[in-house]
């Protein structure tokens, strides 16, 4: 080799090595030039470094557009390698650019396309949910003699799958006489993602044993929690432990989802010290659902140590899970100091954190420090309030008793006020027994969202509260024409890794008998110290036949879990239950007097927030 190629390798590497501390496009268009004054940018090899260091995902979003009027501009001839390169590089960030570079390369005067250019492509059309460009594809793969590419069919699977065309990705997949492990994964997580769980079990159970890869369990795993089938994802998870099949960062993130939704502390306690026993650092997303779990269990104790032992910088994701936690619990206070030292730390909030501080203050009756919140969203933190805080607000106003002034902020709204919020003004004028006001937004709600039975039952509750009978039945009676169905109270409570779950009146559980005989002994004691139920009288004869049975024997659904919880544990032992709904006035006063006359801790979380009873007291303050 002549001294004269030497120097030339060697200024080209030394060219190509300054690409990597490229961080603006002025940098990258110097480096551009250089070779071109050089005649560097003849060279293949030179022309592909330079492009695969502007599409790689380290890069600047900026520099993948440079490269693309660099090859369509500047790049003689590509073969087959650097037009893959490009459409490859373009599917994630600039899928459209990545499909029209395709039909550019059809026009040129040499077939440059191979087996690998159509998953690029096919990577494109999933990205833009593009049906119509993915048969096309197909179309052209199929005549070009790839149909049985098994990269190009897993490609076309997942790009159905994606595209909402379960039926196309099916036939394909059933057409492979041998799938892979990517035909089975695509198919199956094309399934959960329509919430036909059904099918992708039935699927999954097919699927070899010793195919099953942590892909294919998390798939599963996690469309069952998106699904909201906690329970049968818990299960799951089971199942793949005793698989062998070890889980990984995000199959233990859906299990510990499914156990934030479920309540079930114990079993999210093992997945953490599972984690831990295995080495399995705790990065941020761990750390968010970790402490996203153990606040919506009752540990917020525990979620505290969680964000403390993290070393590395807090992302904005996690300050938020903490600010979220504490809303739930109604520590307004720690909420906001903690949104203080977030920003002290240089984290700026996003507008998921300031929807959690606005929730902490109107569960806490935090008015005017809510009000300072929201009315300095866009000047200190450039964010525009969406519906949801403005559904905070009116809830902060509305649980405060300012039901006139929450009515004007929601006149003045810039958005459409939806029925979410229409239904906390009413609940609020409900509370506060504002009768006039509560009828009018009844009736608003009801012409919005007529399927929605809660909306009927407040409204009987404001008619009721007015001495209105008949059309208190009148409502009740429309529901029942329309054919909607109020949502029955529904509690659970995690015992020894399983969850047991009671509805209002229910007699499905296997010692049903067993707790209400001890109910009635726990009702006797709380008569003894001068308990006197809540019934509703108004309502009473308005209820359907299990309301009215739930309601004569006092067995709302907290109160069988309550006496469960009773039943099964050791004196002393914290007792946490899962609602559905909103906690009534009886059965929260029900769970200040069992913590006192029982000596328990008591720790309830209803459809919005916690209740934490101990001693005869709940941390809400009667506040909810």
């Amino acid at each position: 080799m002549s001294l004269t190629s030497t120097s030339s390798s060697l200024a080209l590497e030394h060219t190509l090595s300054c690409l990597h501390k490229c961080s603006k496009e002025v940098e990258l268009k110097q480096i551009h030039a250089r070779m071109l004054k050089t005649g560097f940018f003849h060279d293949p090899y030179a022309i592909t470094k330079f492009l695969s260091f502007c599409l790689s995902s380290s890069s600047s979003s900026t520099f993948s557009s440079y490269a693309h009027h660099v090859f369509l501009n500047s790049v003689d001839r590509p073969d087959t390698f650097l037009w893959n390169l490009m459409i490859k590089g373009l599917s994630s960030d600039q899928p459209e650019s990545s499909l029209l570079l395709y039909h550019r390369m059809l026009s040129s005067s040499a077939p440059h396309h191979n087996p690998y250019t159509f998953p690029f492509l096919l990577k494109a059309c999933s990205n833009l949910s593009a049906f119509q460009e993915t048969t096309q594809i197909h179309a052209h793969l199929t005549k070009l003699g790839y149909g049985n590419d098994v990269y190009s069919l897993n490609s076309l699977i997942n790009s159905y799958a994606v595209t909402g065309h379960f039926n196309h990705a099916r036939l394909l997949f059933d057409r492979i006489q041998e799938p892979d492990l990517v035909s089975w994964n695509s198919v199956i997580k094309g399934y959960t993602k329509a919430g036909e769980m059904d099918k992708a079990l039935t699927l999954f159970r097919k699927m070899p044993q010793a195919k099953k890869n942590a892909i294919s369990w998390t798939t599963i795993i996690s469309g069952y929690v998106q699904a909201g089938m906690n329970k049968e994802a818990l299960q799951l998870f089971h199942e793949m432990q005793n698989s062998n099949v070890p889980p990984d960062k995000v199959s233990l993130a859906s299990a510990l989802s499914a156990c934030a939704q479920l309540g079930a502390l114990e079993q999210g306690k093992w997945i953490h010290s599972y984690a831990n026993k295995e080495r399995i650092s705790i990065d941020p997303v761990l750390a968010c659902v970790l402490i996203d779990m153990y606040a919506k269990c009752g540990d917020m104790e525990e979620a505290l140590r969680v964000f403390n032992n993290m070393k590395k910088t807090k992302s904005v994701q996690v300050w938020t899970a903490l600010i979220s936690g504490y809303a739930y619990h109604g520590l307004g206070g720690e909420a906001i100091g903690r949104f203080k030292e977030m920003q002290k730390m240089g984290v700026k909030p996003n507008a998921i954190t300031l929807t959690a501080v606005l929730t902490a203050c109107s569960y806490t009756g935090l008015v005017e420090e809510g009000k300072s919140v929201f009315y300095t969203m866009e000047r200190d933190y450039n964010l525009k309030p969406t519906i949801e805080h403005y559904g905070c607000m009116v809830d902060l106003l509305g649980r405060a008793g300012l039901l006139d002034e929450a009515n004007r902020f929601i006149q003045k709204m810039p958005m459409k006020p939806n029925a979410v919020i229409w239904g906390s003004l009413l609940k609020a004028c409900q509370i506060h027994k504002n009768i006039e006001l509560g009828e009018r937004i009844g009736e608003i709600l009801i012409g919005m969202d007529p399927n929605h039975g809660g909306r009927y039952v407040h409204m009987a509750k404001i008619h009721a509260m007015g001495k209105k009978w008949d059309k208190a039945a009148e409502t009740r009676r429309l529901m029942k024409e329309q054919g909607v169905v109020k949502v029955p109270g529904c509690s659970t409570i995690s015992l020894e890794g399983t969850t047991h779950e009671f509805t209002a009146g229910d007699r499905s559980h296997a010692e049903i008998e067993k707790i209400i005989t001890k109910w009635r002994a726990v009702r006797r004691k709380l008569e003894g110290k001068g308990y006197v139920p809540e019934l509703e009288d108004m309502l009473l004869d308005l209820a359907d036949d299990e309301e009215r049975e739930a309601i004569v024997q006092h067995q709302h659904s907290e109160k069988l879990a309550v006496t469960y919880g009773l039943m099964k544990t050791k004196p002393g032992t914290t007792i946490r239950i899962m609602k559905n709904l909103r906690v009534c006035k009886d059965c929260h006063r029900v769970m200040k007097l069992i913590s006192k006359i029982y000596k328990r801790d008591i720790v309830m979380r209803d459809r919005t927030r916690f209740h934490h009873f101990r001693d005869g007291k709940c941390t809400c303050g009667d506040y909810w």
